[in-house]
């Protein structure tokens, strides 16, 4: 707990010029519906309390600039840090120290890269929009390291008991690659209505970041929608705030 505000840190061998957090609901300013660390201006909540939640963030973590807030789309486009606009885009990059990348949710998953040496971060926001049209992919193709050299961190997503989804959903992963069948379980067998799924996030990812090269994943393995005292969850309250997943490069 740091002021007032409680933090995840990352379980994986980053080096340790690389710096990395979680942000969960607990502390912070926020009210009603938006009790809690609320890090998000587009949701309704109050404006100065968000600040003041922004202004805590910078001071517990003791982050070396202001994060680079996105415009998140659902889109698959990886910005490179810095940038004079970096607006509209679900995943940024950099090898410059001192640049904050950061990815906001509550149910989409956030996933954190770095390269083994250290010398490049990147964050990236994968709805199953995104991670169907490849924003994973997108995220690791932009880096300037080899896949191989990458690691990665899943951080809290809705889990697979909690995801429920239509058949198009699944037809869209298993049209691109037919071992993703695994991760989608017919709802009907725990008393749903046919044609609707739970669909497991995490496997999904995991399977694509192998595809691409990466075998030192980590993370994983939270549920925003059933955890209520520590996460946001949008499929959960659909009015929310949203937690932040941050990584930079020491200067």
């Amino acid at each position: 707990m740091l002021g007032g505000a409680s933090f995840l840190v990352p379980d994986w061998p980053a080096p340790a010029r690389v710096r990395s957090a979680q942000t969960t609901r607990i502390g912070g300013a926020g009210q009603g519906v938006y009790a809690g660390f609320n890090l998000a201006t587009h949701v309704g909540d109050d404006a100065q309390r968000v600040a003041a939640n922004r202004a805590e963030l910078r001071r517990a973590l003791s982050l070396p600039a202001e994060p680079r807030w996105l415009e998140q789309v659902h889109g698959v486009r990886a910005r490179q840090l810095p940038s004079a606009t970096c607006n509209a885009t679900d995943a940024a990059w950099t090898a410059s120290p001192g640049e904050v990348c950061v990815v906001m949710s509550a149910d989409c998953l956030p996933v954190l890269f770095c390269d083994e040496a250290g010398s490049c971060v990147a964050t990236a926001h994968a709805g199953w929009r995104g991670l169907a049209d490849g924003v994973l992919e997108a995220t690791i193709a932009a880096m300037p390291a080899a896949p191989s050299r990458l690691m990665a961190w899943l951080g809290p997503a809705i889990g697979p008991q909690a995801f429920e989804i239509g058949a198009e959903v699944r037809a869209r992963f298993v049209a691109d690659d037919a071992s993703a069948a695994q991760y989608f379980v017919a709802a009907a067998d725990a008393g749903k209505d046919a044609g609707k799924y739970w669909a497991d996030l995490y496997g999904l990812a995991r399977a694509r970041l192998r595809k691409a090269g990466l075998q030192n994943i980590h993370g994983g393995g939270f549920c925003t929608y059933t955890d209520a005292d520590r996460f946001f969850s949008f499929r959960r309250d659909r009015v929310c705030g949203r937690m932040a997943s941050l990584i930079w490069l020491q200067p």
